[in-house]
């Protein structure tokens, strides 16, 4: 029963669900870095389910074989003797009923259940310890090719996050070497594959692709950082102008340190005395260096070829570098955490260390359990009881937890039932919004909730107890000699009795 046209309806379908899938997993917001890991991964890997199922789908509408066009006109009764629509029909339904005769347990199966299995994979995600789930770098591997080579420094791990990203500042002369080659290839290698980890959902290839023209143009111009006006610079410090010389002594003046350079960036040997060097150095004056011969140049080299392996060999490492660059602009975040955790596990024991990590273990398992916990049905919005589940419905309307109370002086918030807006009087919001406006909170002002209300009581409250009028006996002050301060009742007492 496994037709063309039901197998390009099944790919159309396919395409379709696992599109509204990928708008479902992103509408979802994950709480942590392991549950984002696990939606990207998921939707990278939906996306490439999209990619090759459509890719079939060309091959289909393509029709290289004629089968699709053979299978249409079948089914509209057109055959070699004519069109038979009904005779095509009938075909049909004895197929039909003969497929169902031969597979009597056969039956429909969602589709959506095993689509919905999709959003709760947990796509395997392979890190080291150090790398801790995708949160730091793991270049101990790197770190110890870079300290053993010529081109490196022995410094510390923490010192070397700092300094190899930033690959201008390592000679030219050291650039050259295989050595440096081979660790920038593995240093590229590592970042792509920890930035295809991390973030899956980002197009490197596109990345890419701009960088690679950025850097041709660069290139083009000699303006690429550490790199500036390479074949300029190499002619100017190895290259000897020989229409200047037409002897040997003459030559020789130039000394030998410039002719071996001169004689290794043509290809040629530079060993032996300053005479046999300028000798060599001046053959090539009349002479092409195709047609040198072969015992003057050194071996495993051929003079103009070589020089053209150089220059190419330097704009690969060139561009590798550009690359890596731009990964570590990318990771920037991440090698910044990484330096972060480098200089805390420093100064931290191991047993703080061990300590520390069974601590996140058991954080991460409570952040699942309470993200399992979050996920309770409740439609009516009822109250949470002690055991973090809703309430039943009927306490809810026994206690009138369904009435709604609202307090202006709260900033009109709301509570739910009686005893809630009973039990605010005494909260720190309704205390706040009092002080706010002057008014003690005390029991005077209970029920209260107008801010009008309150206001008015406060002043019936202070004319009643006489606050506003003037004491002089109790608020008019008098000074002795001594500099002693009395109230004016006070002060006239011990006055009579003489004390003052």
């Amino acid at each position: 029963m496994s037709t063309l046209l039901e197998v390009t309806r099944a790919a159309h379908e396919e395409v379709e669900r696992l599109e509204r899938l990928i708008v479902k997993d992103l509408q979802t917001e994950p709480t942590s870095n392991r549950d984002r890991l696990f939606q990207s991964h998921r939707v990278r890997n939906m996306i490439d389910t999209i990619t090759s199922t459509t890719e079939k789908l060309v091959e289909i509408y393509e029709d290289s074989d004629g089968a699709r066009k053979d299978e249409i006109a079948a089914l509209g009764g057109q055959t070699a003797t004519g069109t038979n629509v009904f005779s095509a029909f009938y075909d049909r339904l004895k197929e039909i009923r003969e497929y169902h005769r031969r597979h009597p347990a056969a039956r429909v199966v969602d589709a959506n259940e095993e689509f919905d299995n999709l959003l709760k994979e947990e796509p395997v995600i392979v890190f080291s310890g150090e790398e801790a789930f995708g949160r730091h770098l793991d270049l101990h591997e790197l770190y110890h090719i870079y300290i053993n080579c010529k081109f490196g420094e022995k410094i510390e791990y923490s010192a070397y996050l700092d300094v190899f990203s930033h690959l201008d500042k390592v000679p030219r002369k050291m650039k050259m070497t295989g050595e440096y080659k081979e660790y920038m290839k593995k240093l590229l290698e590592y970042l792509e594959d920890f930035f295809q980890r991390t973030e899956p959902l980002q197009d490197l290839d596109k990345i890419f692709s701009k960088v690679v023209a950025d850097f041709e143009d660069e290139w083009a111009k000699g303006s690429v950082n550490g790199w500036e006006n390479e074949a300029q610079d190499t002619a100017q410090h190895t290259i000897i102008d020989l229409s200047d010389y037409s002897e040997v002594e003459e030559l020789m003046e130039v000394g030998p340190e410039k002719l071996k350079e001169a004689l290794a960036a043509l290809g040629l040997k530079s060993g032996g005395n300053v005479e046999q060097l300028a000798k060599r150095l001046l053959l090539t004056k009349n002479t092409p260096l195709e047609k040198l011969d072969k015992k003057h140049f050194a071996r495993g080299s051929r003079g103009a070829k070589q020089n053209g392996v150089a220059a190419n060999n330097s704009k690969e490492i060139a561009l590798m570098e550009a690359k890596i660059k731009k990964l570590c602009d990318l990771l920037d975040e991440t090698i910044e955490r990484t330096k972060q955790n480098v200089e805390k596990k420093q100064a931290l024991t191991y047993e703080e260390i061990e300590a520390e990590r069974e601590e996140q273990e058991e954080t991460q398992v409570d952040s699942e359990s309470d993200d399992d916990e979050q996920q309770i049905y409740n439609p009516l919005k009822l109250p949470m009881g002690w055991d973090g589940k809703p309430i039943p419905y009927w306490l809810y309307k026994l206690h009138g937890l369904g009435q709604e109370f609202k307090c202006e002086i709260c900033g009109n918030y709301s509570y739910w039932g009686r005893r809630a807006f009973e039990r605010h009087f005494k909260e720190w919001r309704h205390q706040h919004g009092m002080r706010c406006l002057g008014i003690p909170n005390t029991k005077n002002f209970n029920e209260i909730t107008s801010i009008e209300e309150a206001k008015d009581l406060w002043k019936k409250i202070q004319q009643r107890q006489g606050v506003n009028k003037w004491r002089p006996d109790l608020e008019e002050e008098y000074e002795d000699k001594e500099g002693n301060i009395y109230n004016k009742k006070t002060y006239t007492d011990l006055q009579r009795q003489g004390l003052i």
